[in-house]
């Protein structure tokens, strides 16, 4: 049993019980909220392990309130929505989610997505203690601020753009499969998905290179992936 703290934030109450019903029997300590507001609330005064965000609420709708949370917290975010369109998908990891799952699901899928964006936020936690700042020449990654600095300039990152970074840059001249970056940064591979690891790399790349077509940092190696070059 697991004594990990969850925040369900959904608007539809009959969801919402059956959520609730499922993580406590699963051991989790679970709070409410039914909407935007009401969850920014709880956020500012418990602590959470994990938040499952509906995008569809009155109010605030998810996408505005996984961009405030961000301000606030790190805490991993879980989008469960009925949008299944793949733009939604990406709006939402922008915005700041670790995962995303789609209405109706199956219980058992949901508990072990929510069970690996546990995992995965415990490895990076864990990964960060070991050093504060990653500098490559002008490049700096300054991990407890989740900032990324070129030339000494602050460089704006979304969520997944900065794990996605980060995790290229810890395994320096490492080549990773687009299908291996999706499962680390967005824990689930399934064939539609790789283009959001390559919708990603392609922004990475216009943030962080001088000349994107002609990278320094982020390369495509052809027939396998991507790597960071360490120089």
């Amino acid at each position: 049993m697991t004594e990990a703290t969850v925040l369900i934030v959904e608007d539809e109450e009959g969801i919402r019980e059956l959520l609730h019903l499922f993580l406590a029997k699963k051991g989790y300590k679970v709070f409410e909220a039914v909407d935007g507001y009401e969850a920014l609330d709880i956020v500012a005064k418990e602590k959470l392990d994990l938040i499952l965000l509906d995008i569809e609420m009155p109010g605030i709708n998810g996408l505005e309130t996984c961009e405030q949370i961000r301000q606030l917290v790190r805490t991993p975010i879980l989008f469960v929505s009925y949008l299944k369109e793949m733009s939604y998908k990406i709006e939402g990891f922008d915005a700041g989610a670790d995962d995303y799952i789609t209405k109706p699901f199956d219980f058992n899928e949901l508990d072990a997505r929510i069970r690996a964006v546990l995992r995965r936020n415990s490895w990076t936690m864990n990964e960060e203690k070991k050093l504060e700042v990653l500098k490559y020449d002008d490049l700096h990654i300054h991990l407890d601020a989740r900032e990324l600095y070129i030339g000494g300039k602050l460089v704006k990152l979304f969520h997944k753009e900065f794990q996605l970074l980060l995790l290229l840059a810890q395994n320096p001249n490492r080549v990773w499969t687009a299908e291996q970056l999706y499962d680390r940064i967005w824990g689930y591979y399934s064939e539609g998905e790789i283009q959001t690891v390559k919708v990603h790399i392609s922004n990475l790349r216009r943030k962080v290179e001088k000349d994107p077509a002609h990278p320094k940092y982020i390369h495509t190696v052809r027939g396998f992936g991507y790597k960071f070059a360490k120089r």
